[in-house]
C-alpha cells in the first residue's frame, strides 16, 4: 500500500486490518481536514481535536462506509464535529455562531494552513460568514472540491450548494469592498476587466 493506490483500494485494505493502508489515508487527507476544521473553528487546539476525532471515527466506522469518496466522508465527519464545537462555544459564551470570537492562528503540528491569495482581509471576511456559508466557500472555492462532493460533505442537495455559495460570494464581496485593505485591489480588477483607459498603467504602478 502506498501513495499511488486509489482511496478505494486503501479503504478495502484498511477494512481487512491493514493499518498501513489507513495510515496512508490519514497522511493523504489530514492537512485538508485540519485546514477546513481550523477555518470553521478558528482555534488550533479545537481543530486538531476535531481532525484526530474525525479519523478515529472514520477508522471505527469503516465497515459502515458506503460512499464513493473517502475524502468527502471524512470531511463530513469533521464538519459535523466542528459544528458541534461551534454550538457548544455559542452556548457557553451566549453568542450567535457567527459571532464566536476569532483567535490568532498559532503554529500547528498538522502543518501550516496556507492558500495562495488568501490575504488577511479575505481570512477576516471568511470568518465573518455564518458557518453554513463559510463551509461551502471553504470546500468549493478554497479547497476546490467539485459541487457534488461539497453536497455530499454537507449532506445538502446540489442546488442548495449552488444557492448557498452564491449568497456567500455576494456577502464576501460586500465585506471585502468595505475593507480598505482590499478595496483598491477590487477597484483595479474591475477596471482591468472592463478595459478602462489607463488601467494597464495603474496595474504596472502597483507592481513597482
Amino acid at each position: 500500500m502506498g501513495s499511488s493506490d486509489p482511496d478505494s483500494t486503501l479503504v478495502a485494505a484498511a477494512r481487512a486490518g491493514d493499518h498501513d493502508a489507513f495510515a496512508e489515508l490519514v497522511r493523504r487527507y489530514q492537512r485538508l481536514v485540519y485546514a477546513v476544521s481550523y477555518r470553521l473553528l478558528r482555534d488550533q487546539t479545537l481543530a486538531e481535536d476535531v481532525t484526530q476525532d474525525a479519523f478515529v471515527r472514520a477508522y471505527l466506522s469503516l465497515d459502515r462506509f458506503r460512499g464513493t469518496s473517502f475524502r468527502a466522508w471524512v470531511l463530513r465527519i469533521a464538519h459535523n464535529a466542528a459544528l458541534d464545537q461551534l454550538r457548544s462555544l455559542a452556548r457557553h459564551r451566549h453568542v450567535p455562531l457567527e459571532d464566536v470570537p476569532e483567535r490568532p492562528e498559532p503554529s500547528s503540528s498538522f502543518g501550516p494552513v496556507e492558500h495562495e491569495g488568501l490575504t488577511a482581509a479575505l481570512e477576516a471576511a471568511l470568518a465573518a460568514l455564518p458557518p453554513d456559508q463559510r463551509a461551502v466557500v471553504l470546500l468549493a472555492d478554497v479547497e476546490g472540491l467539485p459541487y457534488d462532493e461539497v453536497a455530499e460533505v454537507l449532506a445538502i442537495p446540489l442546488g442548495t450548494v449552488k444557492s448557498r455559495l452564491a449568497r456567500a460570494r455576494t456577502r464576501l464581496r460586500v465585506l471585502l469592498e468595505a475593507d480598505p485593505r482590499t478595496r483598491e485591489l477590487l477597484e483595479l480588477s474591475g477596471r482591468l476587466a472592463s478595459g478602462e483607459p489607463g488601467s494597464s498603467d495603474l496595474a504596472t504602478s502597483t507592481q513597482e
